[in-house]
């Protein structure tokens, strides 16, 4: 078995940012709300597709994203991962590029 991916690339709009906070570890963390819209082709149809997404930086990234305002849109890049005792998973941004 090869080995197993967990990537995701999204392009979003930054709708909500919490509040700067620090982990137990002292590692800055940021949570944060992100909202996609496009248009896909999906069995050969054009759908329009809209999607929120929660999400969360760690260190250096929740630093950098922290600065940024709501309402930017970027290209993020990360995996998703449930959180403890959570349901639904959750978006870790490792990167993030302004959109062209």
């Amino acid at each position: 078995m090869g080995e197993a991916a967990n990537r995701l690339v999204l392009t979003a709009c930054i709708i909500e940012l919490e509040a700067l906070r620090f982990t137990p570890a002292g590692v800055p963390a940021l949570n944060l709300k992100l909202e996609h819209a496009s248009s896909v082709d999906e069995a050969g149809q054009s759908r329009e597709v809209k999607a929120a997404v929660k999400a969360v930086a760690l260190g250096a990234m929740a630093e950098r994203l922290a600065r940024q305002a709501t309402g930017s849109i970027w290209r993020f890049s990360g995996f998703l991962a449930n959180p403890r005792n959570g349901k639904y998973p959750v978006f870790h941004i490792q990167e993030f590029l302004q959109e062209p």
